[in-house]
C-alpha cells in the first residue's frame, strides 16, 4: 500500500499536545508563503517588513518562522496554545494533511504515534481532507515561486 485510502475519512481531532509545534528530525521550518506574512502582520497589526524582521529567518532563500533554540517549540507556542491561532500559517492550517503525511507507512509508523489526534474525535470527509492537501500543495507552489 503506498497511500492512506481515505474515501471514508480519517478520524482526527486536535488534542492540543503541540507537538506539531515543534522541530524535530527532518522536520522543523514553518514556511511562510507572502499571503501567510499578509496574514500574520496585519494579525499582529505591525507593517509587513516589521514582523518580517522580529518574527522570520531566511534558509536557502526560504522565509520560515524563527525557531526558539533552546526547545525547538514555536516562538508562538505558550502552555501548549497557539498565540496565532486565528491567523497561523498554511502549513499550520493544513496538518496532518499533508500529501508527504499520506503513504500508509509514513502515516501508520510516523504520524500516528506522533500526532495523539489521529484516530480522535469525528471522522474529517474525504472532501475536507482533499481540500487541505489542495490547498498545501498550492501553498507550497507558492512558496516556490516567492523564492528570494
Amino acid at each position: 500500500m503506498t497511500s492512506i485510502d481515505y474515501a471514508r475519512g480519517i478520524k482526527f481531532k486536535c488534542q492540543g499536545s503541540g507537538n506539531c509545534c515543534v522541530s524535530r528530525d527532518s522536520y522543523g521550518y514553518v514556511y511562510l508563503s507572502n499571503k501567510d506574512i499578509k496574514r500574520l502582520s496585519k494579525y499582529k497589526k505591525i507593517k509587513i517588513y516589521e514582523f518580517i524582521k522580529l518574527y522570520c529567518d531566511k534558509t536557502n532563500g526560504f522565509r520560515h518562522l524563527k525557531e526558539n533554540l533552546k526547545n525547538g517549540y514555536c516562538q508562538f507556542l505558550k502552555e501548549k496554545k497557539c498565540l496565532i491561532y486565528k491567523a497561523r500559517p498554511t502549513q499550520c492550517r493544513t496538518w496532518p494533511f499533508w500529501q508527504e503525511n499520506m503513504k500508509a507507512k509514513k502515516w501508520n509508523q510516523e504520524i500516528k504515534k506522533f500526532c495523539p489526534g489521529i484516530g480522535k474525535g469525528r471522522i474529517i470527509n474525504k472532501n475536507i481532507i482533499d481540500h487541505a492537501l489542495k490547498t498545501d500543495e498550492e501553498n507550497e507552489e507558492n512558496i516556490l515561486k516567492e523564492i528570494i
